[in-house]
């Protein structure tokens, strides 16, 4: 009995939560040797960290790390649409044509159309604006091509939420926290794993 409950802790994956700064890219190798999110995360014996989708060096939010090549494949595999949510702050506002665009017609960009499943207006002071959107798909600087489809500039860009997982208020930036077992084996039965 000791030695299945030994099995099934080692097969368990590890699975952190960090929140990526500005300024730090989500790669192991980079020839002008910038700040990677990888630098500060905890080493591992006979494993590896595996990034969940990538954020780009201007995009803050939600990053999530994995031992597991089949959770990993799970969260990010298009098949699988799990839902991205982001917090956007535009110069400008939208008018109801272009959020209509991006949620009903879709935007045609260079790489096929894209489409928000949600885009919803949440205020702002003086020329920047705040948007939150969801979308199903993890295409390089999808959001920021969007926008700039339809002469908008992104300002700031944040993802708060990968699937079920939300950012937790309580890591800030460049900070991070290691999921418990509970909290694992939850994500592993949303996406179908045992």
């Amino acid at each position: 009995l000791i030695r299945l409950q030994l099995q099934a802790e080692q097969a368990m994956p590890r699975i952190l939560l960090y929140h990526k700064q500005e300024g730090e890219i989500v790669s192991r190798d980079d020839p002008n040797e910038r700040a990677s999110v990888f630098d500060s995360l905890p080493k591992l014996r006979g494993q590896k960290w595996i990034a969940i989708g990538r954020l780009d060096f201007n995009t803050s939010g939600l990053l999530i790390f994995t031992t597991s090549g089949e959770l990993a494949n799970r969260l990010m595999h298009p098949r699988f649409e799990v839902e991205r949510e982001y917090a956007v702050r535009v110069q400008g506002e939208m008018t109801l044509e272009q959020i209509h665009r991006m949620t009903k017609d879709g935007i045609e960009l260079e790489d096929g159309v894209v489409r928000f499943e949600k885009l919803s207006d949440e205020g702002g002071e003086g020329f920047n604006h705040w948007y939150r959107l969801v979308l199903k798909e993890g295409r390089n600087r999808v959001v920021r091509r969007t926008f700039e489809a339809l002469g908008l500039q992104v300002s700031r860009l944040m993802r708060v939420r990968f699937g079920i997982i939300n950012l937790p208020p309580r890591i800030k930036r460049g900070m991070m926290t290691e999921l418990d077992d509970a909290e694992v084996r939850a994500i592993l039965e949303w996406v179908g794993l045992p």
